[in-house]
């Protein structure tokens, strides 16, 4: 991959270089919406871009840009997206002038506008597919001599999710309410989850419709992923433990999952692809793949109690994961459930083998009996209402940085609290 330098000013250790150029949606101070791509700390009015007539090779749609999500350019389809890639790059190399006579037309400061919903998400899956996420849960929750259970080195677990409480970053959340059932207790009762949690997580994004009955192969998934985000699956673990026999999670994961603002490109991720870990019993045909299928992203979690600096708590990496998102896509639709543009599947919870790349506090606490020392000094088993969570997330070789910015959400007490 050769370095590209770009007349637009990129700060040092940017997420969005040149090489990036991620799609989001965002809000002017006056209320108007647009759809851009990021490039330093600016943005990239699309539709401004479009109506200037430096987009007119590509024969876009007048208005494609003028909608509230970016479902519809992305049903365009994977020609559509590389060659807008192709010409952005175009047009922001150093020595293009084209875009950058008219830059004070069509683009906009990131810090002068707000991030909304990238994309309208019709469903959501949450897979399951860190082995160390699974097997700590499984010590500490079954036989810890048997932690998986049997059938999760046959398939990528996963279970559907609830698409309306998929935030943007920022959103505040708030403590959710339920039924716990308390060590010794004879009968469950209701309160304020106790262990609220996050999940580091990252998601993937369909970029085609497929029709009921068809199966997308491995081979085939790059074809079907437009791009991904962070995802923060916030958990509540009481609620969880509680309700999660026999149909798995309900109240304790549906009250909010966070994600990142910015939507990475696979074509900006694929110089950062690296081979997945062994999977041994061997796969049956069906999730079998060739080629490198997992990507090396740097990920880190970072807690802020409030008023106070942040402690980062966790570092992860994306390469961990043991089940890769070909074998998702390929498990998820081997039925022949159809897939739509938008809809989102989250990894789960990715977590590496040494305790400090443990990607929640479910286990970097060890269920509370290991709590987390912050920089100030005070400890955390689980968050605290004011506290303020950071997950970031970052690829780079060679000088070459491809990045996704973070997702952070803030702990309130319960909106209606009974």
């Amino acid at each position: 991959m050769t370095e590209m330098k770009s007349w637009v000013h990129i700060p040092d250790n940017s997420d969005f270089t040149i090489h990036n150029l991620p799609y989001g949606a965002f809000t002017y101070s006056n209320g108007n919406k647009g759809l851009g791509v990021a490039i330093g700390d600016q943005i990239i009015d699309l539709h401004k871009l479009n109506q200037s007539g430096l987009l007119n090779a590509l024969d876009l749609p007048a208005d494609i840009f003028t909608h509230e999500f970016l479902n519809e350019f992305i049903a365009l389809g994977k020609d559509t997206w590389h060659a807008l890639r192709s010409r952005l790059q175009e047009l922001l190399v150093h020595d293009n002038n084209e875009l950058k006579d008219r830059a004070n037309d069509i683009l906009v400061s990131q810090s002068g506008v707000s991030m909304r919903m990238p994309v309208r998400v019709g469903d959501y899956t949450d897979f399951y597919s860190s082995i160390e996420h699974a097997t700590n849960v499984g010590m500490m929750f079954r036989d810890p001599e048997n932690a998986l259970l049997p059938n999760w080195k046959h398939l990528p677990v996963g279970y559907h999710g609830r698409a309306s409480s998929i935030y943007i970053s920022g959103t505040p959340i708030y403590r959710p309410q339920g039924q716990q059932m308390k060590a010794g207790a004879a009968a469950p009762e209701y309160g304020s989850t106790q262990r609220l949690d996050i999940e580091l997580e990252m998601a993937f994004i369909i970029g085609q419709n497929t029709d009921q009955g068809k199966q997308i192969t491995t081979a085939e998934a790059d074809d079907y992923i437009f791009g991904m985000v962070l995802f923060n699956d916030w958990s509540a673990r009481d609620i969880q433990k509680w309700e999660y026999v026999p149909l798995g999670p309900f109240l304790g994961k549906n009250f909010a999952s966070s994600i990142s603002p910015w939507i990475v490109t696979m074509s900006a991720l694929k110089p950062f692809r690296v081979p997945g870990p062994e999977q041994d019993p061997p796969v049956l045909s069906y999730l079998e793949y060739e080629g490198n299928k997992n990507y090396d992203i740097h990920l880190e979690i970072g807690l802020s109690p409030d008023g106070e600096s942040e402690t980062v708590i966790a570092r992860s990496n994306f390469k961990y994961m043991y089940w890769n998102m070909a074998q998702q896509l390929a498990h998820h639709t081997v039925n022949g459930c159809n897939v739509r543009v938008g809809d989102m599947m989250a990894s789960g919870t990715i977590s590496g083998k040494d305790k400090n790349s443990f990607g929640s506090m479910l286990e970097l606490s060890w269920a509370g009996k290991n709590p987390i020392i912050l920089e100030n000094g005070q400890e955390r088993k689980f968050l605290l209402d004011g506290d303020t969570v950071a997950l970031r997330g970052f690829a780079e070789n060679n000088g070459i940085r491809v990045g996704f910015g973070q997702v952070t959400g803030k702990i309130y007490p319960p909106k209606n609290k009974r």
